[in-house]
């Protein structure tokens, strides 16, 4: 009695579980009926025929990243790359994703390394560290059109890592050393030319400068000199303007007259002093006529 009173609460449960399912938001199930495909249900609750219906499938719906493992690749110019990436999908159609191929994950990594070999093989070395973004593009292509019948979308795929042979990266560690030296080399002579060149433009400008002042200077010194010649003039021209005044005034001949006088004394008495000979006129009468001689020359500039 109890034995048959659990199996009836066991199949009970049983039923009571298969008579629903739910179906999460990321996902979607393939229900199957009597063997064959019956509907695609999305995500919520839905009742289903026990021990008729079965869920077959559960498929992901959100965007999916497999890993694409490393292998070995050559290159356009012969050379071994280990080259390894990442691919991004989707299931678009559920029905196809279970039905259109066994696994189509393992398919969509399998046709990446498939396909990445083959770009590889079109570029150089040098190409393929400037060239990703195309290589992916060309991959995504391959890829998309090859995983359409799958209900697969392949949204983008990622080079993750190119990396040559030891002795390849040597090598090119040893070009790019050469290649820093030889910009180096340049930088440094480049250095050298402008430094001349700064120098001899300042040399340049030293000598424009200093013929500069030395122009000016000849300038100043002859402006100097002319002001100078001209200032004399002009202070003669007045000296002489204001004896003529005063050998104009009342007593003013006699007043230069005497003034003459003094100077010739003076001057006869250094000429005296400086010879060491005395020299007396033979004639007093020799002076008067000297005097005499001064007054006439005082008398025409008195007159003007």
């Amino acid at each position: 009695m109890w034995t048959l009173l659990l199996a009836l609460i066991v199949l009970g449960l049983f039923i009571f579980y298969n008579t629903f399912v739910i179906v999460e938001m990321r996902e979607e199930v393939i229900l199957e009926r009597f063997g064959k495909y019956h509907d695609t249900l999305h995500p919520g609750l839905h009742f289903t025929i026990p021990l008729v219906d079965r869920v077959a499938y559960r498929q992901e719906t959100r965007e999916q990243v497999l890993d694409v493992p490393h292998q070995k690749c050559i290159t356009q110019d012969n050379i071994e790359v280990d080259v390894d990436g990442i691919v991004y999908l989707k299931v678009m159609d559920p029905y196809k994703a279970s039905y259109g191929i066994n696994d189509y994950r393992l398919a969509a990594v399998n046709l990446a390394q498939t396909t990445m070999r083959s770009e590889v093989g079109k570029i150089t070395l040098d190409d393929t560290f400037s060239e990703r973004d195309s290589m992916n593009e060309a991959i995504v292509e391959e890829l998309d059109k090859a995983s359409d019948p799958w209900g697969v979308k392949v949204m983008r795929y990622e080079l993750k890592d190119i990396q040559p042979s030891q002795d390849i990266v040597l090598t090119m560690e040893k070009q790019m050393e050469a290649e820093r030296e030889k910009r180096a080399e340049i930088t440094e002579s480049s250095g050298e030319r402008d430094a001349r060149i700064n120098v001899s433009e300042g040399n340049r400008q030293k000598s424009i400068l200093m013929s500069e002042g030395r122009r000016k200077a000849r300038v100043n010194e002859a402006e100097g000199e002319a002001r100078e010649m001209e200032l004399i003039a002009e202070a003669t021209a007045n000296g002489i303007e204001r004896i003529a005044d005063a050998i104009a005034q009342p007593g003013g001949s006699l007043a230069v007259k005497m003034r003459l006088t003094e100077q010739f004394i003076d001057r006869l008495g250094e000429i005296v002093d400086g010879a060491n000979v005395s020299v007396l006129p033979m004639e007093a009468a020799n002076l008067r006529s000297f005097f005499e001689g001064a007054s006439e020359v005082t008398g025409p500039v008195q007159s003007k």
